[in-house]
């Protein structure tokens, strides 16, 4: 009798390995979708120098003198390289040129009477799923040109500093780009979402990122 399931017992524990198999073939597609954006992550964030712009702080204030100082350092950093520049010739520019970069940005904060230190470097930074205007950039690990204001604890302002995406009237599209050679067609069909809506599944690569940084 201890072995006895009725009727309605097993026709339960069937539906509950159906679900059971289910989430498993779930979390498999996930674990399966999550390696491969991660890989095309890895290969985008090669071809790509981001924009990292810190305010001092979140206060209207110095968030206004935040996208002032942006515009300064855009204006500089836009006569240092060509539209049609390579990621090593626009890295090695950036990298010769910090200190300019800083003092343009400098210069803003000077000119609007603030007292805050503005700095510059070149560094690896860890971003989250950014949406742009037609095109989108997943989470993960790029290089990145950060400007920090004094403390740096407001909110930021990010962009993509290579290919020069967002310089002022040297700006081009993801289809600019790709027919540079800065990126690949299936790399610009992977940002701007014509193979599909890719945003979605870059937050939940998102979300498999923070989770697994919370275990490890």
């Amino acid at each position: 009798m201890g072995g006895f399931l009725p009727p309605g017992g097993i026709f339960m524990d069937r539906k509950l390995r159906r679900w059971e198999l289910a989430l498993m073939l779930g979390a498999a597609l996930a674990l399966v979708l999550g390696a491969w954006l991660g890989g095309e992550q890895r290969a985008l964030a090669g071809r790509v120098v981001r924009l990292h712009v810190i305010a001092n702080s979140d206060s209207a204030r110095d968030q206004a003198l935040k996208l002032a100082v942006r515009d300064g350092v855009l204006s500089r950093a836009e006569a240092l390289y060509p539209p049609e520049a390579t990621l090593d010739q626009a890295r090695a520019a950036l990298a010769d040129h910090l200190d300019e970069l800083a003092a343009a940005g400098q210069a803003v904060v000077d000119a609007q009477g603030g007292t805050d230190r503005v700095t510059a470097q070149l560094t690896r930074c860890w971003f989250p799923t950014k949406t742009y205007d037609g095109f989108a950039l997943p989470a993960g690990e790029y290089e990145a040109l950060r400007v920090v204001i004094g403390d740096g604890r407001g909110q930021n302002w990010w962009c993509v500093a290579y290919p020069p995406l967002c310089l002022g009237a040297a700006s081009e599209t993801i289809e600019d780009a790709a027919q540079a050679g800065q990126f690949t067609s299936g790399q610009a069909k992977l940002v701007t979402g014509d193979s599909g809506p890719y945003v979605l599944k870059f937050k939940g690569m998102e979300l498999l990122g923070r989770l697994e940084g919370l275990f490890s």
